[in-house]
């Protein structure tokens, strides 16, 4: 059966690419054919990041603040500047924050974690949206998270800042009626990753090791997720098979939100 999920040729920005997810979406995307721009804070973490692409991805690494305006504008400046357009944005970037219970959370690290996780994806989106709808297509995925979705005890800022992310995709997905932009997003649940290491260690300060059965038993498909298993949901989300799907949330939990 032939792949349907192809991206040959358009140009696909993505933000904390040099993290566990970031870096498998960029990697699946170019394998899809898609041409690569790498977005993240660190030049060395970047350029490991994309030391493995296709040559065809003819990837360009641009480091930025995606909290600071004018690097935001430099980033999809840059993707213009080499490429002429950006077809497929993924918003990823994001932080974890402190893991402390709202009394003992502070000012500045609550508001830290809400200039990444919102005001990142809320600058991503107002410097490329233009470019997109310029063109009359496009695909803008946010990572959000389950937590955008549920609760979550001592992630507070985290919390609240995914269900901004929600919010902020759906909201930009009805300003982008009529047009041929799509904007969507991804909520990831128990990934095995770096953050979710350290939420579980932020939460078990004793350092007693957690037993990893304790974790998964609240996730119907007994195991955590994989940042590929992500990465597969951006690459649809990014291809015209989903050319009718725009303001949605879609969940990557393992049934974890189900109940």
């Amino acid at each position: 059966m032939p792949d349907r999920i192809r991206l040959d040729g358009r140009v696909a920005v993505v933000t904390g690419s040099a993290g566990v997810i970031g870096s498998a979406a960029m990697r699946l995307l170019a394998e899809r054919g898609a041409r690569i721009v790498a977005v993240d804070r660190s030049q060395q973490d970047l350029q490991a990041a994309i030391r493995d692409l296709p040559a065809s991805a003819q990837a360009l690494a641009v480091t930025a603040d995606v909290t600071r305006e004018d690097e935001v504008a430099g980033y999809v400046r840059a993707a213009v500047d080499k490429f002429g357009t950006i077809d497929v944005f993924y918003n990823n970037a994001g932080v974890e924050g402190d893991v402390t219970p709202i009394t003992r959370y502070s000012l500045e690290a609550f508001r830290r974690v809400i200039d990444v996780n919102v005001v990142g994806v809320f600058l991503g989106m107002k410097h490329v949206l233009p470019v997109m709808l310029k063109q009359n297509k496009g695909s803008i995925i946010n990572t959000a998270s389950i937590a955008g979705l549920i609760g979550a005890a001592e992630i507070a800022a985290y919390t609240a800042s995914k269900h901004a992310v929600i919010g902020l995709t759906k909201s930009a997905a009805l300003e982008c009626t009529a047009t041929g932009v799509r904007v969507n997003c991804v909520c990831p649940g128990l990934i095995d990753s770096r953050m979710l290491s350290a939420i579980i260690e932020g939460r078990n300060p004793a350092q007693v090791p957690v037993a990893n059965d304790k974790i998964v038993e609240r996730i119907p498909a007994r195991r955590l997720g994989q940042a590929s298993e992500v990465a597969s949901i951006v690459a649809f989300l990014a291809s015209d098979e989903a050319s009718y799907v725009s303001g949605s949330a879609y969940t990557v939990d393992g049934g974890r939100t189900a109940g």
